[in-house]
């Protein structure tokens, strides 16, 4: 993807020039445990980018720094490198790879592997995010679409419902903390989430109701697990809102017509 300003690799870079805030908050409180375990993640996703590169003949992309920071500051605790291996090295090749790499996958990549640790290593503590990521979250919100590379719609509408939710439900601070971090991490991802301007505004009000429902109905969940969970599902959905969207349109313009 060589021609023009709007490549793949420049979204990628204005998406990870973006997400810096978030990054920078998260190491500040994570400390060398946090540099280690991204610096892990990094290596991890970075062996499977250039094996699959190479074997594609393509040229190297920085997208899955992206998924590498999600993954650090989601991924459960106490995992040790060989499961944090096998589930990076999973959702790296699962749910990207296979398909052609970053701007051609159907769910992402980072989403895929915490599903997988979280079902995998249930006794595995998902990590207490500070409040302060959740500011920083709202900062990354800002430059992504001030950016132009993360779908607004998606994220005032998640956003929305959330601090909606707040005003009437007993939601706790670390529940909206977790909910807005993921929502710039997985949700707002402008590879995964809706396409349609319909389907953007569904996919945004399915997060922050499937947070909503979670944190309300989910005995003993984490925090950051019904974020994760809430992500995937309404990641999983986008396909089936955007084809719901076009068939609006269609039965709107045949009535019209």
């Amino acid at each position: 993807m060589t021609r023009g300003l709007w490549d793949r690799e420049t979204v990628a870079l204005l998406l990870l020039a973006a997400v810096l805030p978030l990054a920078v908050t998260w190491l500040f409180y994570a400390g060398a445990a946090g540099m280690t375990r991204l610096v892990f993640v990094l290596a991890v996703a970075g062996f499977w980018h250039l094996v699959f590169m190479l074997a594609r003949a393509q040229p190297p992309s920085v997208a899955g720094a992206l998924a590498a920071l999600a993954i650090a500051v989601l991924a459960p605790l106490d995992l040790g490198p060989i499961p944090l291996l096998l589930g990076v090295s999973f959702g790296v090749v699962a749910g990207e790879l296979v398909f052609g790499g970053w701007g051609r996958n159907v769910v992402h990549p980072a989403a895929v592997t915490l599903a997988f640790l979280g079902f995998g290593f249930p006794a595995a503590p998902w990590p207490d995010l500070p409040v302060q990521l959740g500011w920083s979250a709202a900062a990354v919100a800002l430059l992504g679409v001030a950016l132009g590379v993360m779908p607004w719609r998606v994220v005032a509408c998640g956003a929305a419902v959330l601090f909606a939710g707040r005003s009437v439900l007993p939601l706790e601070t670390p529940v909206l903390t977790a909910a807005a971090v993921a929502l710039v991490l997985l949700v707002g991802d402008p590879v995964t989430s809706a396409a349609t301007r319909l389907g953007r505004w569904l996919n945004g009000l399915l997060y922050g109701a499937l947070v909503l429902l979670f944190a309300l109905g989910w005995q003993g969940a984490a925090p950051v697990q019904i974020a994760v969970s809430a992500a995937m599902l309404a990641t999983l959905a986008a396909p089936l809102l955007d084809e719901l969207a076009i068939s609006l349109w269609l039965a709107r313009r045949k009535r019209l017509g």
